[in-house]
């Protein structure tokens, strides 16, 4: 017992600059935020007691219904995106090829670049006469080109595998090859012999470019909403969509890296028995890859609905540059009536919203937690 209490004195001190830090601004602050959701309080005059008030009075509020439409299709939206980016990534960058690490490292960059500049490169994409529409217009003008190229991709990879599939069909048993859909030496061949097909066709005048007009979608500065006939909850403002791309770009790396750990520790014995099974690559993914990362995807699922849910830097960012209901979250519903400027700050009020939005994304992730669980189970 001499020797536990000798010991944990030390412990507590390393432990004591965290704790104070965690007690000052974590626990007291929450619990007066708490307390403060039950009143009427603007920071100047002493807080009145109203009861269930402020929290009632949210939803008779315009901005905080859009504000919780908003957060929850990005949360679910983006949420899915970047789980399913990621891990589509990790498994392709999971291999041993030279160069692989410069790959890994490019395809981590957006990760660690300011989401200040890259929010401010998006808002410069999404403009009406930005990088977004520019793409857009050069692919509808060279889509004849864009389709024969695929067209033309697709059919010399179909005769290269039926080839290849007959060939090595009456091979002996022990030197016989599967012979993939996609298999990347034939895929390099077909779309050569694409690219060259597409040049000759555009030189002899058969693809020309369509002399469609430029366009130019209002990202931003507009309430339009998709898809426009889907109910109120289901749908999306366009300036939240431009968003919803731009937070998908820079979190796919984070939880890439997340996912590219965890495929490390799967022994790749599991693979080559289902290969010598006859199982194909699709069916090793979906066997063999995503029962392994279960835990890593629950983690990677309850840290994107957090972060999700609490998404504000963004639609700070963007400010004034788009219409507030289109892109407010209930994270910035709580700081824009917290701080309103030249106006009162409605405390109590920001406070129920506060409180409001912790406890939907304690139910959001042990909602996902339950589901999970049960899919790991059968």
């Amino acid at each position: 017992m001499r020797r536990s209490g000798r010991e944990l004195l030390p412990a507590l001190l390393f432990l004591l600059p965290f704790l104070a830090v965690l007690v000052v601004f974590f626990v007291y602050a929450s619990a007066r935020a708490v307390y403060f959701s039950f009143t009427d309080y603007d920071l100047f005059n002493a807080p009145a007691w109203v009861g269930l008030e402020n929290y009632r009075a949210l939803f008779r509020d315009d901005n905080f219904l859009y504000a919780l439409r908003n957060s929850l299709v990005f949360a679910a939206v983006v949420t899915t995106v970047q789980t399913a980016g990621a891990l589509v990534t990790a498994s392709a960058l999971n291999r041993r090829v030279r160069g692989m690490t410069f790959f890994r490292s490019a395809f981590y960059m957006p990760a660690v670049t300011s989401s200040v500049v890259i929010t401010l490169i998006f808002l410069w994409l999404f403009q009406r006469l930005g990088g977004v529409n520019y793409l857009l217009t050069a692919v509808a003008r060279n889509a004849p080109a864009i389709g024969a190229f695929v067209l033309i991709t697709v059919i010399a990879q179909t005769l290269q595998v039926w080839g290849e599939r007959r060939r090595w069909r009456g091979a002996a048993a022990g030197s016989k090859r599967a012979v993939a859909a996609l298999d990347p030496a034939l895929l390099v061949v077909s779309l050569l012999v694409a690219a060259g097909a597409t040049t000759v066709l555009g030189l002899l005048g058969h693809l020309a470019p369509r002399g469609t007009e430029a366009i130019a979608i209002n990202w931003l500065q507009t309430r339009q909403e998709v898809p426009a006939g889907a109910p109120f909850p289901l749908r999306a403002p366009l300036p939240l969509v431009a968003i919803m791309v731009q937070n998908a770009f820079t979190t796919i790396p984070t939880f890439m890296l997340m996912f590219l750990a965890a495929l490390q520790d799967v022994p790749r014995s599991y693979y080559e028995a289902a290969a010598l099974d006859g199982a194909n690559a699709a069916q090793q993914f979906f066997h063999i890859t995503i029962p392994s990362l279960q835990p890593v995807i629950f983690l990677v699922v309850s840290l994107g609905l957090i972060g999700t849910l609490q998404m504000f830097d963004q639609v700070a960012i963007f400010g004034s540059a788009v219409p507030l209901q289109s892109v407010i979250t209930l994270a910035y519903f709580v700081y824009n009536r917290m701080f309103p400027g030249a106006q009162l700050p409605e405390v109590g009020f920001a406070s129920a919203a506060a409180m409001f939005l912790a406890a939907l994304t304690l139910a959001i992730v042990l909602l996902q937690r339950t589901v999970l669980r049960a899919e790991g189970d059968r």
